[in-house]
Formats: C-alpha cells, sequence, structure tokens
C-alpha cells in the first residue's frame, strides 16, 4: 500500500502510523535474528565446542561494524527525517551523500585494520587456543573481506527508514537475512564446503553483499523520487553536515563499541573457566537477543515519526508516538521474560547436544533476561533522544548503558559470584539507565512544552 509520506508522518492517526512504521522494522529484526542464530545453529551442529566459542568472540568484534553503519545511519537518519518536518528536502539529499562515502571510506579503513591486527583483536574479544584459529577464520571473511557491505546494508536500511520507505528498507535488510540463512548450512556444514566457522563469516558477507546491491538498485531506480543521494556532488556541503551527523551518530556508535568492551569483558571473565561455559554464553546471548532485536526495530521505526514531528514543532504527536512503541516494546520483553524462565534448558538445547554447554546457556539465560524489561524501554528512549537532535542525553544514557558501570561491575560481581555473577550486570546496569533516561526524558518534555506555551501567548 502506497502511502504519502507527509500524511503518515503529521497527519494519519498516532497507533496507525507508528504501527506501519514499525511493523517493517520489527521484521527485519527478527529476520536479522533469525540469520544470527543459524550462525550459532548451524556451527553448534558441528558439536564442537572450540567452533561455538569461535562465533561468538568474533561476533564482540562484529559489533563494531554495527557501530560504524550506526554512526552514519543513526546520525543521518536522524538529521533526514529532521529536514523532512521543515521541508528542506535539499539539505535531506546533502546529509545523505555526506552518510554515504563517509560510511564506505569509514569500513575500508576498519576491514585493513582487521587484517593487519587480526590474531590480537580476537585475542582480546576472548578467543584462546583453538577457539582462537577457528575464529580467525570467521573474521577473515566477515571482518575483513565483509565490512564494507556489512556497514553499508545498515546505513542504508537507517537512511530509507527515515524518509517513510519502512517497507522497503526492510526489503533490503530481509533480502540479505534470507540469502544468509540459506548459504549457511551449505558452507558450515561437511555436506557441503564443510567450512566450519569460518563458513558462517563467508555466507555472512556475501549475503550482506547482496543487501547493499539491493539499497544501490532501490536508489538508481527511485532517481528523484528519493532524498537518498549518493552523488559525490552533494559533498561539497559536507562540512556544513558533518557535526550534525557525528553528534547525534556517535552516542549509538559508542554505545555499540563500548558494548564490544564490556562483551569482550565478560567473554574474558568467562573463558577463565571453561570452552563449554564461552560456547554456552554464546548461546544465552543468541537467545537474549530476541526481546532486545524487538525493542530496535521499535525503535528504529519510531525514529522518522519522532524527528519528523519534533522538528515540526508537534510536540504532542511525538510524545504519542512514543509511549505508544514502549508499550508495545515492553509487553513483548515480559512474554520472552516468561517463555525463557520457563523453557532455557529447552531452548538452549536447540543450538548444542553437549549436555555441559547447554547448563551454562540455561543458567545464564535465566539470569541475563531478567533485563530485557528495562532494556525495552531503555533503548527507544535513546533513540528519542536521538531523534530529536539531543546528543547530551543520549550519550549520557548511552555511556551509562555500556562502558561506565558494568565494567566495573564485572569485577566486583566475578568476586561475589565467580562466573555467574557476571551474568547478574546487565540486569543492574539497564535499571539504573533506564532511571537516569526517564528523569532526563521528563526534563525535556518539561522545556519544550514551556517553550511551546511562551510560543502560542506571542
Amino acid at each position: 500500500m502506497k502511502i504519502d509520506k507527509t500524511e503518515l508522518f503529521s497527519n494519519m492517526p498516532v497507533k496507525r502510523a507508528v504501527i506501519l512504521q514499525i511493523l517493517p522494522a520489527v521484521a527485519s529484526q527478527m529476520v536479522a535474528l533469525i540469520y544470527g542464530l543459524a550462525d550459532t545453529y548451524f556451527v553448534g551442529m558441528l558439536n564442537n565446542p572450540d567452533q561455538t566459542a569461535a562465533v561468538t568472540v568474533s561476533n564482540a568484534a562484529f559489533l563494531m561494524l554495527t557501530a560504524l553503519s550506526n554512526l552514519f545511519g543513526i546520525g543521518g537518519a536522524s538529521l533526514i527525517a529532521r529536514s523532512l518536518g521543515i521541508k528542506r528536502h535539499d539539505r535531506a539529499k546533502q546529509v545523505s551523500s555526506f552518510c554515504f562515502w563517509s560510511a564506505l571510506i569509514s569500513a575500508a579503513v576498519f576491514s585493513g585494520i582487521v587484517a593487519i591486527f587480526n590474531s590480537q583483536i580476537l585475542h582480546l574479544c576472548g578467543a584462546r587456543g583453538r577457539t582462537l584459529t577457528y575464529a580467525t577464520g570467521y573474521a577473515f571473511y566477515a571482518l575483513i573481506l565483509g565490512a564494507v557491505p556489512t556497514v553499508m546494508n545498515t546505513m542504508f536500511a537507517n537512511l530509507v527508514r527515515a524518509e517513510g520507505e519502512a517497507a522497503n528498507a526492510s526489503i533490503g535488510v530481509t533480502i540479505g537475512c534470507v540469502i544468509n540463512i540459506i548459504l549457511d548450512p551449505i558452507f558450515v556444514l561437511p555436506w557441503g564446503f564443510n567450512m566450519g566457522a569460518a563458513g558462517a563469516g563467508a555466507a555472512t558477507a556475501i549475503s550482506n553483499l547482496i543487501g547493499m546491491g539491493y539499497f544501490l538498485v532501490y536508489i538508481a531506480r527511485k532517481g528523484d523520487g528519493t532524498v537518498i543521494n549518493i552523488h559525490p556532488r552533494e559533498l561539497s556541503h559536507a562540512r556544513e553536515h558533518a557535526g550534525e551527523v557525528f553528534k547525534i551518530g556517535f552516542p549509538s556508535a559508542l554505545q555499540y563499541a563500548l558494548t564490544v568492551v564490556a562483551v569482550s569483558a565478560q567473554m574474558n571473565f568467562v573463558s577463565k573457566y571453561s570452552n563449554a561455559a564461552v560456547a554456552g554464553l554464546g548461546i544465552t546471548k543468541k537467545l537474549d537477543q530476541l526481546p532486545l532485536y524487538f525493542s530496535i526495530g521499535v525503535a528504529n521505526g519510531l525514529l522518522p515519526l519522532i524527528g519528523y514531528n519534533y522538528a515540526a514543532k508537534n510536540y504532542e504527536r511525538t510524545e504519542s508516538a512514543f509511549k505508544f512503541g514502549c508499550m508495545l516494546s515492553l509487553g513483548f520483553a515480559v512474554i520472552c521474560v516468561v517463555l525463557y524462565e520457563t523453557l532455557a534448558n529447552t531452548l538452549a538445547g536447540l543450538f548444542i547436544g553437549d549436555t555441559q554447554t547447554v547448563e551454562y546457556a540455561a543458567s545464564f539465560l535465566r539470569r541475563m533476561v531478567l533485563a530485557m524489561p528495562f532494556m525495552s524501554v531503555c533503548y527507544p528512549m535513546i533513540i528519542k533522544f536521538q531523534a530529536m537532535g539531543k546528543a547530551k542525553e543520549s550519550l549520557t544514557v548511552s555511556i551509562m548503558r555500556k562502558g561506565v558501570l558494568d565494567i566495573p561491575l564485572y569485577f566486583l560481581m566475578d568476586a561475589l559470584m565467580p562466573l555467574y555473577g557476571c551474568m547478574w550486570v546487565q540486569p543492574i546496569v539497564d535499571t539504573l539507565s533506564l532511571s537516569v533516561a526517564v528523569i532526563l526524558n521528563r526534563r525535556i518534555t518539561k522545556l519544550d512544552r514551556e517553550a511551546q506555551q511562551i510560543e502560542s501567548k506571542a
């Protein structure tokens, strides 16, 4: 169904507009989750904890690609949505061109760094012994050859969604994910290319390349019908927009970069015990991603609506959209908590047949999933700050969630409860982060309301 973008953003009933925006975003996140699970699932079919652990530790470094894509994807999407809110289509085109070329160059540089310092980076992520050998193979394909398409695929999805094309953004992401699911068993398992963990990395690189290709074709076919422009001539305005893109994108990128540090720290704590524990944590993190990805989908869908209406000074519509989205995100997270607490062993057993690994995963899951209800509201709140251009508030909550609190807590909790204490860190951190986010949000809402009252009187 083709819908006028202005109608969707500014006039359509709030609940319907939110649903139309977040459904494709959530759907693409769910497919992305499935393809992430596919890596662990098919590698787990080899019943080799070392290979499963290799995928787990490599994913910590893989998050840096997400950090890069969010730097330009979230930063660019926020500025594009706010530009559309004040009818500055020319600025939206300039921003998209800057984000495209900046993301392309940054991804290429990242690829080169990983190529040079591959083993050292994976060692910092927690890879040891045979796990390091397998992780090196995975990283060659996913982090070196696949860096550019991975960053560009996610970045494009954010920019396309920002102009109200949530369905096309979802299609681009979904195509890559489906291809990855198809390729995983072919590259990983003995009846195929028998590449093991390295095969999962190869499948990821190829699938993201195809997804990037979809977005390039989309832009070419749309022509003047889209504000997503990658022509180098628009770079003449790069300095004008770079500061705003970085200001908003940096908190999101930093959160993912700090997540790499936090996940690596957790992996290093767990790796002191056994590879089975590391593999179990990897499975737990995959299952833990279901409510997380749902919340990310909700938040990504909300960003254009919030950015557009906030720039247009329609504060009431901004708040209504945000509150409805948070209700959906929180409700899903609560359902996940109930299911995971009840079926932890059964769900963990779907990924690997090793009994010890399953026991570790189930025990970890029952602790870590308690963070999800808090995260399900905290993450959309961070995105709300970014959509409104509130860099300080976004940065404050982002670094609280990852980096400032969790690293010291890992040392404390591991000392108090060896191994299992680390699993309580995220519930503690998300509870504190949400409390701060709520206070900041109330302050912004109050100031906006007062400003609107003064303006109406004038």
